[in-house]
């Protein structure tokens, strides 16, 4: 039966409304003398269960949306004939493969690292393509860096660093020697690309389905291990940058919009942060009862401060610093960190070892190439925040007549 995505979407924002309005009711029940510890811990156990559902209805959407861009659209014009057998050819190599009828050390579309050891079936360009595609519908981070494509293991690049240009010296004596000026200061950046790994188990029905479903399916599981495995990876880098502000008032987010990167990186900077973040945001006024977050004009479901994008992550891509602690970065990430991308996605399978053989199953190994470094540390901050008081009122109340 076909999933109407529009009904999964409105049963995700039902969903979601359900928590706003229970954490509403817990943060009520603070102030009321009246509330007992059952009372405390029956609204706990709601929200769990009601955020539990919310995310099960945002995987059920971003599941659906998967399957229609793996899906050949109506309109789309037809793949030629090279394109079709390209498709066939790794669907075949792939069912092959998982079958056992060739060999893993020496299959003709294998490859092998820099010790020579075999790393499995390539996936080819255009199934990159499709998963690629996917991958944006999982929250990835990795759209918001600077993504290299490199074709070796290892290299360096040379950035300039953000440096103070002091103005040339002036030359009082006729015959005065002309110093040196302050060259631009230079820091090299080293990459050195890491294999990221994972092994999912199948059953032997795959192998009898159609060569669409297997490439969705293919698609659709190497996406979201790729979000997860390269998220982990950026946050780490995001994270080690030399500002971390504690963000505890109205006027801290201002500061941040302010003075936090240089302005020449300000104009291309962007707030990001998770789900659970956004809540505690969304209810900070300033002190004439207006919000902070004010919607974007032109995308009113996007929010922002001072013109700067608030950009939100679900909490399972970017999860709490510490419990309760949430995460508030602020810069242009693209200028900040770069991941470098070897491009070089591949898959193995087997039935006789890890418990595959005693089971009877299948198990496919994916592995990812990449590397993460930090290229501007000063182009981004990592702030974070528990809760944030409004701003205080300067002024006194009118008399009421």
């Amino acid at each position: 039966m076909a999933v109407n995505i529009n009904d999964l979407n409105e049963q995700w924002v039902a969903a979601g409304q359900n928590v706003s309005d229970l954490q509403n009711q817990a943060q009520l029940m603070v102030s009321d003398d009246a509330t007992s510890a059952e009372d405390v811990a029956e609204i706990q156990t709601k929200i769990t269960n009601a955020i539990a559902k919310r995310d099960l209805a945002h995987e059920n959407l971003v599941q659906a949306q998967a399957e229609n861009i793996v899906a050949e659209p109506e309109n789309k014009e037809p793949l030629t004939p090279k394109e079709n057998d390209l498709k066939k050819t790794f669907v075949n190599n792939f069912v092959d493969m998982m079958k056992g009828k060739r060999s893993i050390v020496n299959q003709i579309d294998s490859s092998t690292d820099a010790n020579g050891n075999a790393i499995g079936l390539t996936i080819p360009q255009d199934i990159q393509t499709a998963i690629h595609t996917l991958v944006r519908q999982y929250d990835s981070l990795e759209q918001y860096v600077n993504v290299e494509s490199v074709s070796t293991l290892s290299g360096s690049r040379v950035y300039e660093k953000w440096a103070d240009v002091t103005p040339l010296a002036n030359l009082d004596a006729d015959d005065a020697t002309i110093g040196d000026n302050d060259d631009p200061k230079l820091s090299i950046v080293k990459y050195l690309v890491k294999r990221y790994s994972g092994i999912t188990t199948v059953t032997n029905t795959l192998l009898k389905d159609t060569a669409e479903n297997i490439l969705a399916w293919l698609s659709s599981w190497i996406a979201k291990k790729v979000v997860v495995t390269r998220n982990k990876a950026i946050i780490a880098v995001m994270n080690a940058v030399p500002k971390k502000p504690t963000v505890a008032k109205f006027d801290d987010i201002k500061d941040i919009v302010s003075t936090a990167v240089d302005p020449a990186v300000a104009t291309t900077s962007f707030f990001l942060t998770n789900v659970s973040g956004l809540a505690v945001l969304n209810k900070v006024k300033d002190a004439m009862g207006n919000y902070l977050l004010q919607p974007v004009p032109t995308e009113p479901d996007v929010k922002q401060v001072d013109g700067k994008r608030i950009v939100v992550i679900a909490d399972r891509w970017l999860p709490d610093i510490a419990s309760g602690t949430h995460p508030l970065y602020f810069g242009d990430l693209a200028q900040a960190v770069t991941l470098f991308d070897r491009e070089q996605m591949s898959l193995l399978s087997t039935n006789i070892v890890a418990g595959a053989f005693e089971k009877d199953l299948t198990k496919i190994r994916v592995i990812d190439r990449f590397d993460v470094q930090a290229t501007d540390t000063e182009a981004f901050v990592a702030g974070s925040f528990t809760a944030i008081a409004d701003q205080t009122a300067n002024f006194a109340a009118s008399p009421s007549k």
